[in-house]
């Protein structure tokens, strides 16, 4: 690699999944703004190529052109600046970028150490004033960092979509908790009975058996489908923030972690299945409550 030809290059680093990707958009936004849309992006593309708005270039980290940042050979490549957005509890991997960044490098944590602190009582989209105080929202979180280094934080506006339909999306549990796939088939029936425009939207290791199910194989599909507009039901998981993130109304269901600092983006309601009671009927409930709500607004 020629080290010339980086010599002037902002590199962004972002490690992150699908979820730590959209919760970290007002801060692309942000360092786009801040440095005049000269960054370049590195991390995995399938999800950096949504944002593709806020970089000149997107590079694939799986790339053996990358190995050097994560190696012992220390080639002779020095960037302007780098721009790390993520976790680095011990400190290591500023250490060793930092060599590779000829002016002072920003580093960004991701997310706050507190993720997974529990509170009772279901999040509906308003700051809750006893929690504020020990509780920062992810994107909160990240803004609040960017004074440090003159960089004006600036929010996303996420514009909000109608409510017509609505995106029922179950998953398997991997490496958290889910709401059983059972639950989501129940609602899905219990909504088509009342004549609801209801569609299951069928995710990677997941084979649901419904003629009228939807399946994408590339993110850019999900969003151009999300754009259109819904309240999109899950657990906990990137595909509710991504969907908050194109103006959805976001129902999630909370297991793991804590939805004051996880919930999406956006408007959204939030549960927590071991602080509250959480069965189909409440969902539903909640679904038609909204939709009326929407039509009469539309109506008006």
């Amino acid at each position: 690699m020629d080290a010339n030809q980086d010599k002037d290059k902002i590199l962004l680093i972002h490690l992150g999944g699908l979820g730590d990707m959209c919760l970290s958009e007002s801060t692309f936004l942000s360092l786009s703004r801040h440095f005049e849309g000269n960054i370049e992006a590195l991390g995995y593309t399938r999800f950096l190529k949504l944002f593709n708005e806020y970089f000149i270039k997107i590079h694939r980290i799986e790339s053996i052109k990358w190995l050097h940042l994560f190696s012992d050979r220390c080639p002779d490549i020095i960037y302007k600046q780098i721009i790390f957005i993520g976790k680095d509890r011990v400190g290591n991997l500023r250490q060793r970028w930092k060599g590779f960044s000829r002016e002072p490098l920003i580093f960004i944590e991701m997310y706050p150490e507190d993720q997974s602190m529990l509170h009772s009582s279901t999040f509906t989209g308003k700051t809750n004033k006893k929690h504020a105080a020990n509780t920062v929202h992810v994107e909160d979180y990240q803004l609040a960092q960017l004074e440090q280094y003159g960089i004006r934080a600036i929010k996303k506006e996420i514009k909000p979509k109608p409510l017509y339909r609505t995106i029922l999306y179950p998953e398997k549990g991997f490496q958290k908790n889910k709401w059983p796939l059972e639950n989501f088939m129940q609602l899905y029936k219990s909504l088509k009975l009342k004549a609801m425009d209801v569609r299951i939207l069928e995710s990677l290791g997941t084979s649901i058996d419904i003629k009228d199910k939807i399946s994408f194989q590339e993110l850019s599909d999900i969003k151009e489908f999300f754009l259109e507009g819904g309240i999109f039901v899950s657990n906990d998981s990137g595909m509710a923030h991504l969907a908050g993130m194109c103006g959805l109304f976001s129902i999630t269901i909370f297991i793991d972690f804590n939805p004051l600092i996880w919930h999406p983006r956006g408007r959204f309601l939030t549960f927590r299945q071991d602080t509250d009671i959480i069965d189909i009927s409440l969902i539903e409930n909640k679904i038609i409550e909204l939709t009326a709500k929407d039509l009469q607004q539309v109506i008006q």
